[in-house]
């Protein structure tokens, strides 16, 4: 299917998908009032573009944690890929590879981390729920290490787990046969893998913790789910090396404000010392544009690969991030930019 924007992908994804896959994957929490509202901020804010200022060809390029990518565009991760498309993550991986980004991949994910690695060549970062249960959690984070993973993505938004009133209706609770979360399997007897533990969500978890993986790794640790200026300032503190302002795609606790809106409030908390990415709502390459506009180093994006997965595979995954690539190219290029450096907060308007 080849398609004009990313906004046909989900109509298209929801025909293909057993029902049930397909309010996993597109449902928030609660009266999903967060959800909704994701997409709709970016409405909200305005463009006010510059002429006449020779900028020439875009360079899309930037520099995140030390790596190069081709463009400010980073895959966020979703679990369960294998539910979207038989390939699973190996078709995500392959066509971040492609674009010359990122992939996060999910501690959920359907396929191991160290098959990943084999196809992607060192642009993958690894998405971790840090457990209660502290050695199983480096035994997880040794396996992202010795994949040549190049950052740790630690998601700290979920001390329990959100409440998701479609999957209650459906009866979604797990895996069907002969899938399973492969990152949580641990080595059993006689070389074997067992089918793998369940994520535990904790409330009990605290900064400590942060501290505790900050001595325990070298790589590179990004906090996914920092929403309050006095959080970003404490990461700091505490060794964050890069923040994801998130609400985790409306998923946890609804009628928390968007990452779009939190964004430049944390910027003024951490005052330009370390790497801020977003997630949740961007559909266009103008939300791209918007976002690095208000001090965003990049953007992550979740559900339009899940849809592109489910209609077409890799090719659909390969197509999204063209897409966006070209989308975000003619919006540099319409407010006089020739690369996202060029972007301030003087080219947006809210309201």
């Amino acid at each position: 299917m080849q398609f004009i924007s990313l906004r046909e992908l989900e109509a298209e994804a929801k025909r293909r998908l057993d029902p049930a896959v397909y309010d996993y994957f597109a449902g928030g929490a609660d009266d999903e009032i967060t959800l909704a509202a994701n997409e709709a901020a970016f409405s909200r804010i305005t463009l006010v573009p510059r002429v006449l200022r020779g900028a020439g060809e875009r360079d899309l390029k930037v520099t995140l944690l030390g790596q190069p990518i081709s463009m400010p565009v980073v895959i966020a991760p979703t679990a369960f890929h294998r539910l979207a498309d038989p390939e699973g993550e190996c078709a995500t991986a392959c066509a971040a590879h492609v674009a010359g980004t990122i992939m996060v991949v999910s501690m959920a994910s359907t396929v191991a981390i160290e098959d990943l690695a084999a196809m992607n060549e060192g642009n993958l970062w690894f998405q971790i729920y840090i457990q209660p249960d502290l050695a199983f959690t480096e035994a997880i984070v040794r396996r992202a290490e010795a994949a040549g993973c190049g950052a740790l993505v630690v998601t700290v938004d979920s001390p329990v787990f959100g409440r998701r009133e479609r999957d209650l209706r459906n009866g979604f609770a797990d895996l069907p046969p002969g899938m399973c979360c492969e990152n949580l399997r641990e080595a059993a007897e006689a070389g074997r893998m067992s089918r793998g533990r369940s994520i535990v969500f904790s409330p009990e978890l605290s900064w400590r913790e942060i501290e505790w993986l900050r001595r325990t790794t070298g790589l590179k640790i990004v906090l996914k789910g920092i929403m309050h200026p006095d959080d970003a300032r404490i990461a700091i503190q505490c060794g964050a090396d890069a923040l994801l302002i998130s609400n985790h795609g409306g998923r946890q606790l609804d009628t928390v404000p968007t990452a779009i809106e939190l964004l430049p409030p944390i910027l003024d908390a951490v005052g330009g010392s370390i790497p801020l990415l977003i997630d949740g709502g961007i559909r266009r390459g103008t939300d791209v544009v918007k976002a690095l506009a208000l001090g965003a180093s990049a953007i992550a994006i979740g559900r339009p690969v899940l849809w592109a997965l489910a209609i077409a595979g890799f090719d659909g995954v390969v197509q999204v991030l063209e897409t966006l690539r070209s989308e975000v190219d003619r919006a540099l290029a319409l407010c006089g930019c020739g690369s996202p450096r060029d972007l301030s907060s003087s080219l947006v308007r809210f309201g």
